[in-house]
């Protein structure tokens, strides 16, 4: 068994197709019950964030898993299978691990170092464990991806180049507006992303708050969390949005809904109310950190109205982290993935060695009956002597070779240290299918499980697939190497 990555992201695809895409919270249970019901996938994780949908599968067959997977996306986002895995990539097995690794640490983030993606991991794995849709093997890799994340934020630098998305938002509302300090803003959507902006937004000074939700208790809790802050702040009922917007000089979406929540007719009014309110003339700034948009996107034609969504943020020169800082958490990512591997390898050898433990305690109790056949009249006491002398032998004798299969499944191609016990010892075939052997990748006939990534990068370069094929992403280094040297040039 084998983990299998499919995933969009910022990386990957424009913001019309991650909208499409996009999982919220409510769409989250069915599709892991759906995938748990195919017959490829054992365990399953979907983490899906502002800025990408990725899903986790334990498969046993690599092409199968794939297709499964690839045909749950299809049918959720309505895309065809040529749109979708145009902008889709796949990570297999150690380049899934990795993957998951950098995301928790925050360098495939929109805002490098940003710390929000740890508790979007965290939360997957919850709602995912909650399912029963975890086992041994995504257990594992989710804790040791948030052990990484947390380590790399706590030795690194990393985080140095903002907090998160809301940060950076709200850093390019103020080229518009000027300093927050005494302004008002709404926060629409009171979910863990509602909770950042409040935050960041008491921090900046901010006047007033206005907290909009669908649910009123949700507002109100989060509405007395930036009183606590020493903000002045109030609930809204989704209704009074308009009022809400006519009042404010920043609004902060992110609602996770499906559709736009602020239309153009909503915005209208809210102008004309603030015109008759005012006779200065206020700009109006929307911060969509939604996906879906919760913006309509005729809202960023309108006087005096200005649009940040994750479109714009995605090209935001603050986004980025200090070379130096994102070279020590990608050798942060290395090193931790190496222990994994390692772990997970030595782990795999483990049914071989007791499969032979068992071998050799059989043989000996075997041995033991036909002592007894043989010399019926034999004491206990020398019997048990006898007994004792005889597992000592067999312990001295398996010891040594048992320690070293560990120590040598934890290096690469230690797997075939673990078949020769197999195949000396005889062990049952229970055993030998206890212990994942690698899978050989090779390329699909059936037109209907064709599905090409051509998203990731390839030894060699971008290569030009003949039907059929499937381009494997290399790791995550190499992935992103090219981007490096630009920004290094």
């Amino acid at each position: 068994m084998s983990i299998l990555l499919v995933g969009i992201s910022h990386r990957s695809a424009p913001v019309s197709i991650l909208e499409k895409v996009a999982i919220t919270d409510a769409d989250r249970p069915k599709l892991i019950d759906r995938m748990l019901t195919s017959s490829h996938v054992s365990e399953a994780m979907i983490v899906s964030t502002c800025n990408r949908v990725e899903v986790y599968a334990v498969v046993d067959a690599f092409h199968g898993g794939l297709a499964e997977v690839g045909e749950l996306l299809t049918k959720h986002s309505g895309l065809p299978l040529p749109d979708l895995t145009k902008h889709a990539y796949v990570r297999y097995s150690e380049a899934a691990a990795e993957h998951l690794f950098a995301v928790a640490s925050g360098l495939d983030s929109m805002v490098i170092g940003e710390q929000q993606v740890l508790s979007q991991i965290r939360g997957a794995y919850a709602s995912a464990d909650a399912q029963q849709a975890v086992g041994r093997t995504m257990h594992e890799l989710a804790q040791h991806a948030l052990r990484v994340g947390k380590r790399v934020h706590s030795e690194t630098g990393i985080d140095r180049a903002g907090a998160s998305v809301v940060s950076v938002a709200l850093d390019r509302s103020q080229q518009v507006l000027g300093p927050l300090a005494g302004l008002t803003a709404v926060v629409l959507g009171a979910g863990a992303m509602g909770g950042l902006a409040v935050a960041h937004l008491s921090r900046a000074g901010i006047g007033r708050i206005i907290v909009v939700n669908r649910t009123p208790a949700r507002a109100k809790r989060l509405a007395a969390t930036a009183r606590s802050h020493g903000v002045e702040a109030e609930p809204m009922e989704l209704s009074r949005l308009t009022e809400a917007m006519a009042a404010a000089d920043v609004v902060i979406t992110c609602t996770g809904a499906v559709g736009a929540v602020v239309t153009l007719a909503d915005t209208h009014r809210a102008l004309a109310e603030r015109e008759r309110d005012s006779e200065v003339e206020r700009p109006l700034v929307f911060c969509d950190l939604g996906l879906p948009r919760d913006v309509e996107h005729a809202v960023a034609g309108l006087p005096g109205v200005t649009v940040i969504d994750i479109e714009t943020l995605q090209h935001d020169p603050a986004a980025g982290a200090a070379a130096g800082d994102t070279a020590a958490a990608r050798a942060i990512v290395a090193e931790e993935l190496a222990k994994y591997l390692t772990g997970q390898r030595m782990a795999e050898v483990t049914p071989t060695v007791a499969a032979l433990r068992q071998r050799a305690a059989e043989v000996v109790e075997a041995e033991l009956l036909r002592l007894d056949s043989r010399l019926p009249g034999l004491a206990d006491p020398e019997r048990d002597e006898v007994a004792r002398t005889v597992r000592r032998v067999v312990d001295k004798l398996l010891h040594a070779p048992t320690v070293r299969v560990k120590q040598l499944a934890s290096t690469p191609g230690g797997d075939t240290y673990a078949e020769a016990l197999r195949e000396l010892f005889e062990l049952k075939p229970g055993a030998a299918q206890a212990v994942a052997a690698p899978m050989e990748i090779t390329p699909i006939s059936d037109e209907h499980t064709a599905i090409r990534f051509l998203g990731d990068v390839v030894p060699g370069g971008p290569q030009a697939l003949a039907d059929g094929e499937i381009a494997l992403a290399d790791d995550f280094t190499a992935g992103h190497r090219g981007e490096e040297q630009g920004q290094t040039a």
